[in-house]
């Protein structure tokens, strides 16, 4: 029997609407915002970004978890994947009822038709997809609307034989997601660069070709079964896992832009080559944000809170990183004391203790942002657990 499949909610939003506030809303949030986004206490002055937080589609499907638990409180209700990269909103979830695949005694084809399954904000792969549908399980399905359309464009790809060439994480769940659109094709080719200097290594065996066996070797992570540079990279459509640094996706798309021209000519470029902007309005809406307020001001320090797997979050430490000391905190309980705080560093993969992080004495001007996965009420509690470190120090 064909899933039913739920795309526009289960029209229960105003039934969860005072869950959701209970759960992540922050009043001290709300009071810096009608401040002009900042906040004073002693000798700390909190900047904060005029974009952060819940962007529209984690906001919706949030919402639609809620309520699918709410509308089916008699029958098993399953994540499939994490819903947004924050494990506070997960550990809220778990602690309702909801269940994640991969947890213990939930797996995908143990799923029966009686299953509710929510499909996250970043998509599914067009197998696993196919895997739910022949369970004849209910769907919530919560893609993100900035998703669809990059897939839309990766399947314009693959039946104009064009390979998809994605700026984005190999491992990342939507990117996963967005090759699989190009993948149902019987042509459909995709390859998928991390940053710049993997983008140069394909740009330059577009120019002169290379050693096609070290070439697969390298890009073994993310290369399509049966993947042929000579072949594949004779013409590219460029597309990108929405969350990644804007500025990035662009230099990469010249890059390949520069590369395609100087092999076959500015006259066979339109033939050749490819380029959507597909990089989300919320993440380039909050990466705007944080530049606008590294401008507006001297700050002594950044912080960012996420979840460390969420892109789009480590996107916004990497901006601040470049401009002045930026500490990635997962949340309030990072925040130890006035002397030691766990982050994880721009350039590292791990947590780590940093020491001396906050000066002891004099006024402190503090910026502080949020990734798009990031709920109101971690951004008040860490707000208010810095008061308290800065409260342990001296004061000027």
């Amino acid at each position: 029997m064909p899933s039913v499949i739920f795309k526009k909610g289960l029209q229960l939003k105003h039934a969860v609407a005072g869950m959701l506030a209970e759960s992540y809303h922050s009043a001290l949030v709300e009071q810096i915002k009608a401040d002009g986004f900042q906040y004073r206490s002693g000798r700390l002055t909190v900047h904060l970004a005029a974009e952060f937080g819940f962007c529209y589609g984690v906001d919706r499907a949030v919402d639609y978890a809620y309520q699918a638990h709410t509308r089916f409180p008699d029958r098993r209700v399953v994540l499939a994947g994490e819903i947004i990269h924050n494990p506070h909103v997960n550990d809220k979830l778990r602690a309702l009822g909801v269940v994640f695949l991969g947890d213990e005694g939930a797996a995908l084809d143990d799923l029966q038709e009686s299953d509710v399954v929510i499909v996250p904000a970043f998509g599914l792969p067009v197998a696993t997809w196919q895997r739910l549908d022949a369970r004849g399980c209910t769907l919530v399905d919560t893609t993100c609307g900035s998703v669809l359309n990059v897939w839309k464009n990766v399947r314009r790809y693959a039946q104009d034989g064009f390979t998809a060439v994605i700026h984005g994480k190999a491992w990342h769940e939507e990117t996963q997601a967005t090759a699989s659109q190009a993948l149902q094709y019987p042509n459909g080719r995709c390859l998928v660069v991390k940053d710049r200097p993997e983008a140069a290594v394909v740009c330059d065996y577009v120019r002169h070709g290379g050693d096609r066996a070290r070439f697969l070797e390298t890009f073994s992570h993310g290369v399509s079964d049966g993947f042929d540079p000579d072949r594949d990279l004779s013409r590219i459509g460029l597309a990108n896992q929405t969350t990644m640094l804007m500025s990035e996706s662009m230099a990469i798309g010249e890059m390949f832009r520069a590369a395609m021209r100087n092999r076959y000519g500015e006259a066979d470029l339109p033939a050749r080559f490819r380029s959507f902007d597909t990089i989300c309005s919320a993440t380039q809406d909050r990466q705007d944000a944080v530049v606008a307020l590294l401008d507006s001001r001297p700050l002594d320090l950044v912080m960012v809170i996420g979840g460390y797997n969420s892109s789009n979050t480590c996107n916004l430490a990497r901006i601040c990183a470049e401009r002045v000391p930026t500490y990635h905190v997962a949340g309030p309980e990072c925040l130890l004391s006035a002397s030691e705080l766990r982050h994880r560093p721009v350039a590292g993969k791990d947590e780590t203790l940093a020491s001396g992080w906050l000066r002891q004495s004099g006024p402190l001007a503090v910026g502080l942002t949020s990734g798009a996965s990031t709920p109101d009420n971690l951004v008040g509690a860490t707000i208010e657990r810095l008061v308290a470190c800065c409260g342990d120090g001296a004061t000027a």
